[in-house]
């Protein structure tokens, strides 16, 4: 939930939901076998950064995101996989999760059913991760993550208690897809066209003060870091992987799509650091907001928030008129629909990215980050001092 409120409410519903999701984690432990449980599980967590580097790694391309796959599993063990996903997600993120999963299979036909990156089906829906964390339920730190090809959910339990939801990700290849009927298939159409309205929206000095350049990065800034730091610029794709690619037709396949995607960007350094991460925010703060545009902004921030059980989510806290105003957003791209547009959205503990750029601005990320406790790095070391030292 990783948020400075302390809401009686929300406590309450951080228990109820850490509840689920223990017997969740409880129940798939206990239906896999020693060898496939062995993949399953991780080291508890715990504040120590080299032994608890491996649950802070996460990634969102198709890579091994470690833990077991759902392919890996029996029929009956997936649901149960998906019992233990579903248990941290509001129903709409569940669905939004499930479709991006099943997207796996429309990008290999948009690709003619020939990518492979180095195994059999290179776009695969049974290539989805998770792992838990230390021993689910009691007092003791413990987490699961789950993750594949767009999808990073990271949660972390600390006496009884859900405490940290991120890093969150969700991303779309295709963004957009035909069905049958007036309506296409647009996983993550809200953060978009959202964000798209409100800065369309703002009159033309504001929107100059809003927009960091006109033309929009490939892909997210922050990429798959265990932590966001001052100057942070865009990672390359080479390096959202979990290891270097020794395949050289592989690795070479990579070093084209980077150039061409920075071809297509015309980024040189200067504007890479124009858009670099700052804790200070850039952009335009959410108090020159007229009442309509404040609106549309908490609608946005919703399409994030929201991705977590109702009661657990942080966005009511942009109820209050001052949280809202600490909010900045800023803006690069043109900002006509189907065009190549990236958004951020930073305040205390929140930052926000989004990017629809690649494949013709047809494959869209978004992440939900909060920069001083993903992880959960804060909780694990209150608990620490409170039970250790």
């Amino acid at each position: 939930m990783n948020t400075t409120g302390t809401a009686t409410s929300r406590d309450r519903t951080a228990r109820e939901v850490a509840a689920r999701m223990a017997a969740a984690a409880a129940a798939w432990l206990d239906a896999l076998d020693p060898a496939q449980r062995a993949v399953a599980s991780g080291g508890a967590p715990s504040p120590d950064a080299e032994s608890d580097a491996e649950r802070r790694r996460w990634f969102y391309t198709p890579t091994d995101h470690g833990g077991l796959t759902l392919g890996a599993q029996r029929p009956g063990q997936q649901r149960l996989a998906h019992q233990l996903v579903a248990s941290g997600l509001s129903t709409a993120g569940y669905v939004t999760v499930a479709t991006i999963i099943g997207l796996d299979n429309v990008l290999d036909q948009v690709e003619g059913w020939s990518v492979d990156w180095g195994r059999e089906r290179g776009r695969d829906p049974g290539l989805y991760y998770l792992r838990v964390f230390g021993e689910p339920g009691g007092t003791a730190p413990w987490g699961w993550r789950f993750g594949g090809h767009h999808v990073s959910l990271n949660n972390l339990v600390v006496d009884g208690m859900v405490r940290s939801t991120t890093p969150c990700f969700l991303g779309a290849d295709p963004a957009v897809s035909p069905l049958l009927g007036p309506a296409p298939l647009r996983p993550l159409a809200g953060a978009e066209d959202l964000a798209r309205e409100l800065v369309r929206s703002l009159d033309p000095g504001r929107a100059a003060r809003a927009t960091l350049l006109d033309r929009a990065p490939a892909d997210i800034i922050g990429g798959n870091r265990a932590s966001v730091a001052d100057g942070d610029r865009m990672l390359y794709l080479r390096d959202v992987w979990r290891a270097p690619f020794v395949e050289p037709d592989l690795a070479e396949r990579v070093a084209r799509m980077d150039a061409d995607a920075e071809r297509a960007s015309g980024y040189d350094a200067g504007d890479y650091q124009r858009l670099a991460l700052t804790s200070l925010p850039k952009g335009l703060p959410a108090r020159e907001l007229d009442a309509q545009q404040r609106q549309l902004l908490r609608a946005l921030l919703a399409a994030y928030l929201g991705r977590v059980p109702d009661g657990l989510s942080p966005q009511a806290d942009y109820s209050d008129e001052g949280a809202l105003d600490a909010v900045h957003l800023a803006w690069a791209g043109p900002t006509a629909p189907g065009r190549p547009c990236y958004y951020r959205l930073q305040g205390p503990r929140l930052l926000i990215e989004y990017d629809n750029t690649q494949r013709q601005a047809n494959h869209a990320h978004s992440v939900w980050r909060d920069p001083t406790a993903d992880f959960g790095y804060d909780a694990l070391g209150a608990h620490l001092a409170a039970h250790h030292l």
